[in-house]
């Protein structure tokens, strides 16, 4: 390891830390978003896609669990929008993670997807009679 690898290696470990924080917290609305919507919009969309059976009523089951995944899955998406949109960014050392524009761009179209899907589960009784 050469006296410059020393003096970077400490610097770019806490801005890797901060990457993968924003990919957990992106992460994590998804997957709460995914758990919110699966009692309401999951049969809605399976049915617009012709599929059905009976099993599809089983997700209905889930629907006394949809404010706690929503509030999950609201959390999640906060802190992402936190730390990728009103957090400094710290300067990017060249071929790091942090400067490669890819990164933010899967991150921000996870949270922003996550965040329709939450409220389209929290107002599928406005708009779902109309697709009936």
């Amino acid at each position: 390891m050469s006296h410059t690898d020393v003096e970077t290696a400490p610097l770019s470990a806490p801005r890797e830390i901060k990457d993968r924080r924003k990919s957990w917290f992106a992460a994590g609305g998804v997957v709460g978003a995914i758990l919110a919507s699966t009692c309401c919009i999951a049969p809605l969309a399976l049915f617009a896609l012709g599929i059905s059976g009976a099993w599809i009523g089983n997700l209905t089951a889930l629907e006394p669990y949809k404010p706690y995944f929503a509030a999950v899955a609201l959390v999640f998406i906060g802190l992402g929008f936190r730390q990728i949109y009103f957090k400094p960014k710290p300067a990017c050392e060249e071929g790091s993670y942090c400067a490669r524009p890819e990164s933010s761009i899967i991150t921000k179209t996870a949270l922003w997807l996550a965040s329709v899907l939450v409220v389209l589960a929290l107002t599928i009784n406005w708009w779902a009679p109309l697709f009936y």
